[in-house]
């Protein structure tokens, strides 16, 4: 009877070595199908650009017949040295794309059973690849909502009344606080910027929206320069949040989403790379209405198609 438990245990074993292999070899078909799609796959030398090359099938790598240059599916992109099977990195992006409010580190690092630092800094490559999709682009056109949210920067009350501080003065401030200046186009995409005060928007504005485009704003003083370059619609939200269909819903929804993700899966993120967390919740924003397959091929192609990340390669080397 045991001799026919560990025969199963073996068969089992033997099974799930063969189902992961067998996954494993799709997802790096997929990953080559997304870095050179205009071959279908065929391995194009990075270097030369030559497409005539030899397969090292035992190290998954290939050997330009030109400039003798070797490489990989990965080489040159933002999984530049990456140590991960294909097919964790490909569960990865399926769980970040999956995620509508984000996902921690830590349950990242849980889910992929890989460790917190290993996580950390592959969710961050993937959010660097997302916003390559974010922000470039042509000029918002239409009817463009913008508003502006702050984050960061709490400090915490003093456990008795007498000992607390007026928060609201500069001096008592930690200098941490930042706002998110988002401008969303109305059946188009969103768009946000990382700033110190909510009046540089207008001069982002000046940027990267279309002079006939039309605009929709609050009641805050500082969009009252928007007035003489463009046809703005205000709505005062001490008074009401939609004035006869004049409203920033949609940016305001915007907003909804990333506070639900600073505060309720991150709970702390950094001023340094708060761009790219709204970066990522713009872009789960925009493609809320794209199936989770569509969605990870999207970002396959857009991580295979990004350049080595300069910020997250060798992070936690740099930072030790």
């Amino acid at each position: 009877m045991a001799q026919h438990f560990l025969l199963s245990a073996a068969a089992r074993t033997t099974s799930l070595r063969a189902i992961y292999k067998a996954g494993e070899d799709a997802a790096y078909e997929t990953f080559r199908k997304m870095r050179w799609p205009e071959t279908d796959g065929e391995a194009v030398c990075p270097r030369c650009g030559h497409d005539e090359t030899y397969d090292i099938a035992t190290r998954r790598k290939f050997k330009c017949k030109r400039c003798q240059h070797q490489f990989s599916v990965t080489s040159g992109t933002i999984f530049a040295s990456r140590k991960m099977d294909f097919v964790d990195l490909l569960a990865a992006i399926f769980i970040l794309v999956n995620a509508s409010k984000g996902v921690s580190a830590v349950q990242l690092s849980r889910d992929l059973d890989c460790q917190y630092k290993t996580a950390f800094v592959l969710a961050h490559k993937l959010r660097e690849a997302m916003s390559s999709e974010v922000q470039i682009g042509e000029m918002l056109e239409g009817h463009v909502e913008v508003d502006g949210a702050y984050f960061g920067g709490h400090i915490r009350p003093a456990n008795r009344k007498e000992n607390r501080i007026d928060r609201r003065k500069a001096k008592n401030q930690t200098g941490k606080r930042r706002v998110v200046v988002a401008f969303r186009e109305r059946g188009g995409r969103t768009l946000p910027f990382v700033t110190r005060s909510e009046a540089a928007g207008v001069a982002l504005a000046a940027e990267n929206v279309d002079s006939m485009a039309t605009l929709s704003a609050d009641e805050a003083s500082h969009w009252d320069h928007l007035h003489g370059a463009w046809n703005v619609d205000r709505v005062n939200h001490s008074l009401c949040f939609s004035d006869n269909g004049l409203n920033t819903n949609l940016v305001e929804s915007f907003f909804s989403r990333l506070r639900r993700m600073v505060l309720g899966q991150h709970h702390q993120v950094s001023p340094q790379y708060l761009h790219q967390y709204a970066n990522h919740a713009a872009w789960l924003e925009d493609n809320r209405r794209v199936d989770n397959g569509t969605a990870t091929h999207r970002v396959v192609a857009n991580a295979m198609g990004a350049p080595v990340s300069r910020t997250w390669k060798g992070y936690w080397q740099r930072a030790a």
